[in-house]
């Protein structure tokens, strides 16, 4: 049986190319689960943050006007603890580049986080992106 010598090497090519293919689909998988995965981390900081910072109930509003069904929140005093949250988390080590944003609307937190994504596959150029997420509390009192 003798071969036609326009079809040798045919194979090769397919098996290189299919091969390149699988590598291509295996990092963009490793990279949406390592995006994934550091979403939930910092959505987990962001709620850990507001819950820390909606647990400090201070000033004088709280003093004056005593506590109705919710307590009034400081927005210094939330941006401080949540500042604290973070430092003592080691947020700020395992997220370098960290950036924390934080409001008081009447009586809830939000916290919103941004950090730089670290992907463990990239391209130069191509895959410098972000990511964020966000989390409220509010600090309702029970009926006294």
């Amino acid at each position: 049986m003798s071969r036609v010598r326009g079809e040798a090497g045919q194979v090769t090519v397919l098996i290189i190319g299919f091969a390149l293919v699988l590598l291509m689909a295996v990092g963009v998988t490793v990279d949406a689960s390592a995006a994934y995965l550091q979403r939930e981390s910092l959505a987990t900081l962001a709620d850990g943050a507001a819950l820390a910072a909606a647990d400090q109930v201070q000033g004088t509003p709280a003093y004056d006007g005593g506590l109705g069904r919710t307590a009034p929140l400081d927005v210094r005093t939330a941006r401080a603890s949540v500042a604290e949250h973070l430092s003592v988390t080691g947020a700020v080590r395992d997220h370098p580049g960290l950036v924390a944003v934080v409001d008081v609307v009447r009586d809830r937190v939000v916290v919103r986080l941004r950090a730089p994504l670290d992907l463990p596959l990239t391209v130069q150029g191509l895959t410098a992106a972000s990511v964020s997420a966000s989390g409220s509390a509010t600090l309702a009192l029970g009926p006294g």
